[in-house]
């Protein structure tokens, strides 16, 4: 083989010699004469010829293209460097998937068989080596999943971002530690390349709280990575993430989180937010916590949540059909290194089974098939596209959506509740890469060009947030106005959240300001001055949507540290319990291993 080869690049170099003295006889060569002929290779068949280029690989195959225009011609052929990406690549249905229906960016555009034929893919397998990949961060509730885009799979696993520190602890303290801690473990400077982050499916909304909340988030996390240096940051949401894995820009993904799942219509790249996410307060959490219970019930002895946990991700199933299953022997066991063997019989399927029967488990919420149905009925409502096909694909997220059967049986379920003209050609997919779909999904577009395309992505020189200090100094603050009035261990509502207003109203527009980060350093200090419980007033202080109703008179008016006051609108809501801290206990809320 190597002397073939050899002969090969001696019959091209003497091509090219042959090439080069025509040119120098005459200017204006007979282009018939350098077009139709191979050389000492015409002999030879040209699908052969074809073979022997792909022998050589792609490195050598684009050197080939400098001999002369028939070379040129023959290397350009689309159908070798589809060949090379097919061999030289990790998968290649993500490389066709991400250049026929993402390079063009938003809006997403459904392209026919015809866009190969438009495609260089010469050209693509160029740009794809030269894209020196990027670090790619997807933070579920359970685990956050990190490494190289150009890795098969993600490198390493840590504890997720609400394991970082106090819960009212400033935002932009604790995303600043969790990235500090990805870039360690991965042993990377934060400069060395572009990062990937996931945005977790949280302020689901199409309120202005909500936009706000996310907007927050999304300048949180610039401002942290951007003062690490990090050279440009991308952010894009789970559920479009979970799509893109799936190798599709529109449909329904169903993501079981770790407190709730989310039900999220997306169409051409887009949350349809106005459509309506649907959310069901049934996550991996309560899942786990079921199959615990059963476990005690029976007599069954464990040391941790993780043996539960392991349990449930190799024993457990969702059932075709519970009532039968009830009938069956289901008898299993598995061995838990550390702890022995256990034995499960009817709790392998009646753990899955609350999904869709929440009141098994004395849970007050719609089944997973009734949320995913009524955001299909939205959908087919609301005639956003041309047909229906678009939300007829449901693809499912999540560590605890890999349960088997899972999809089966919301398919299933979804045929029978919904008419015939909305489940017609309806399919469930389950998770394409397991737990890790989403990151997987960050993998297909880390193509760099495509990236400025797709996501939110700036590079530092762009960034254009405000100075995150906050002008007021809470740490300076006098918090008796609250400490002596909100006492625990009872800490009475009513009394602790007329106290929180007295102190936060005269302070509504600072802590309102989304560029700064006044509002989780006064909790801060509150817990810190009162030693109170992470999100008591969060849990306690709830008035509406929007937050705490401040009186169109400020209760009073203190001075700031240089002795002038503070001057501020009359009318304003508080928007601190519903919108900020719900949006740090929700943080990171997404897949779960």
């Amino acid at each position: 083989m190597a002397l073939l080869l050899r002969k090969v690049w001696e019959s091209v170099s003497n091509r090219a010699s042959s090439c080069s003295s025509s040119s120098n006889e005459s200017s204006n060569p007979p282009s018939d004469v350098v077009l139709s002929s191979f050389g000492a290779f015409d002999p030879i068949p040209i699908d052969v010829v074809m073979q022997i280029v792909r022998l050589l690989g792609p490195k050598d195959a684009a050197r080939l293209s400098i001999v002369c225009k028939l070379w040129r011609s023959l290397v350009s052929d689309n159908r070798l460097w589809i060949y090379f990406l097919q061999n030289y690549h990790d998968s290649w249905d993500s490389v066709f998937f991400a250049e026929t229906n993402l390079r063009s960016g938003y809006p997403i555009q459904a392209y026919g068989s015809h866009i190969t034929t438009e495609l260089s893919f010469m050209r693509i397998y160029g740009e794809r080596e030269q894209v020196p990949g990027c670090v790619i961060i997807d933070g579920g509730s359970g685990y956050c999943k990190f490494g190289w885009s150009k890795y098969a799979c993600p490198s390493g696993r840590s504890a997720t971002f609400l394991e970082f520190g106090n819960i009212e602890s400033p935002m932009y303290s604790r995303l600043r530690h969790f990235f500090a801690t990805i870039y360690s473990r991965m042993q990377v400077r934060p400069s060395a390349q572009p990062i990937v982050v996931s945005l977790p499916i949280c302020h689901y909304d199409d309120t202005e709280s909500a936009k706000a909340s996310r907007r927050q988030l999304k300048e949180a996390m610039y401002s942290a990575l951007f003062d690490m240096n990090a050279p440009a940051v991308c952010t894009i949401n789970q559920a479009t993430l979970a799509l893109y894995a799936a190798r599709r820009t529109s449909g329904i993904v169903v993501n079981i989180g770790f407190q709730v799942t989310s039900v999220v219509p997306i169409l051409r790249g887009k949350v349809m937010r106005k459509v309506g996410v649907e959310v069901v307060g049934m996550g991996a959490l309560k899942v786990t916590g079921f199959l615990r219970e059963q476990m005690q019930q029976n007599n069954i002895n464990f040391e941790s949540l993780y043996t539960v946990r392991t349990l449930k991700e190799n024993l457990c199933y969702v059932a075709a059909d519970y009532k039968a299953e009830l009938h069956k022997d289901t008898q299993a066991s598995l061995e838990v290194p550390g702890e022995g063997w256990f034995t499960l019989s009817k709790e392998r399927f009646k753990t899955g089974e609350i999904l869709f029967q929440p009141r098994i488990a004395g849970v007050r919420a719609m089944g997973l098939h009734q949320a995913v149905g009524l955001c299909m009925d939205h959908c087919h409502a609301a005639e956003l596209a041309g047909d229906d096909a678009w939300f007829k694909t449901v693809v499912l997220s999540g560590g605890t959506s890999c349960l088997p059967g899972l999809a089966e049986r919301l398919e299933k379920e979804l045929h029978e509740l919904l008419p015939a003209s909305i489940c017609s050609g309806l399919r469930v997919i389950p998770p394409p890469y397991g737990a890790d779909t989403a990151w997987f999904g960050a993998k297909v577009i880390s193509n760099y060009k495509l990236i400025n395309c797709l996501l939110n992505c700036i590079g530092k020189s762009d960034q254009l947030l405000a100075d995150l200090a906050c002008p007021v100094s809470f740490e300076f603050m006098n918090y008796t106005v609250i400490t002596s009035q909100c006492k625990g261990p009872q800490y009475p509502p009513d009394r602790c959240c007329k106290a929180f207003k007295d102190f936060a109203c005269p302070y509504v527009d600072v802590l309102n300001d989304l560029t700064s980060d006044c509002a989780s350093t006064m909790f801060t200090y509150i817990n810190l001055n009162g030693n109170y419980p992470p999100g008591l007033f969060a849990n306690e202080c709830q008035e509406g949507k929007e937050g705490l109703a401040c009186p169109a008179t400020p209760p009073s008016q203190p001075a700031n540290d240089s002795g002038s006051q503070i001057i501020r609108e009359p009318v304003l809501l508080l928007i601190l319990t519903s919108s900020f801290l719900v949006l740090l206990v929700k943080l990171f809320e997404g897949s779960k291993c």
